[in-house]
């Protein structure tokens, strides 16, 4: 098993638990869900994940009380930093600032879309640097585009392309989910994730033009980054 890619999920709603390892399953992680913070603790203790999903509002020992422990723990130099992601279904600025402030290294406030918290997985995993994918081609027809998500290198038809930050974190998310329309406003949230509330979703224009740019024959008919008239965009694979 590659441990790199080992979640735990920890929320007592059965559904938000279905969802969440149905989304991080298929985008490569090795999930083990439990239900409430005593279960957690004990997971906790047989084996260290690379990620934990914790839900806030939890029966028994509760998500924050779990945080605690764990950067606690940490501080006292027992074991080294645990990526944490919180869920919450309280949307007050107080929650989010709490759970930041205990050392969350993002927040997502439910309900939200599972192929996002599987992008802030992958975020949160490469800040982190415990998350090293392997190169994938994501162009089987030929297309030739080829990404390395560990080095964040891209190449177009073999010839590498100098992509800034977001563009490369754009296109990761797009070649995570080929042939599916994209909001903007769900890529806003997804690509620029803490920022998003001081972004607009002409961020997401203007970054959708520069990526063309560059990895389009003609950006002015793209084959691979397409429009979907009032939608967004879909990535064709």
């Amino acid at each position: 098993m590659d441990e790199s890619r080992r979640v735990l999920v920890v929320d007592d709603d059965e559904g938000v638990r279905t969802g969440v390892t149905w989304a991080l399953e298929a985008d490569g992680f090795v999930v083990h869900a439990v239900e409430d913070g005593i279960e957690a603790l004990e997971a906790l203790e047989a084996s260290r994940p690379a990620l934990v999903v914790l839900d806030l509002s939890l029966p028994g020992v509760g998500g924050l009380d779990i945080l605690k422990r764990l950067r606690a723990a940490e501080a006292k130099k027992q074991c080294a930093r645990l990526p944490i992601i919180v869920l919450s279904g309280r949307d007050g600025e107080t929650d989010r600032i709490i759970g930041l402030d205990l050392g969350a290294d993002d927040y997502l406030v439910k309900p939200f879309s599972p192929g996002e918290l599987a992008a802030r997985a992958r975020s949160v995993l490469r800040r982190t640097n415990d998350y090293v994918p392997k190169l994938r081609p994501f162009m089987p027809d030929g297309a030739g585009v080829e990404i390395d998500t560990g080095a964040r290198v891209a190449w177009v038809d073999g010839v590498p392309v100098e992509l800034a930050a977001k563009e490369f974190d754009l296109l990761s998310y797009f070649v995570d989910h080929p042939r599916r329309a994209c909001t903007r406003e769900e890529l806003l949230n997804a690509v620029w994730a803490s920022q998003a509330g001081w972004q607009t979703t002409a961020t997401v224009t203007e970054h959708v033009y520069r990526l063309r740019q560059k990895i389009e024959d003609d950006a002015r008919q793209p084959k691979r980054l397409v429009t979907v008239r009032a939608v967004g965009y879909r990535w064709e694979s």
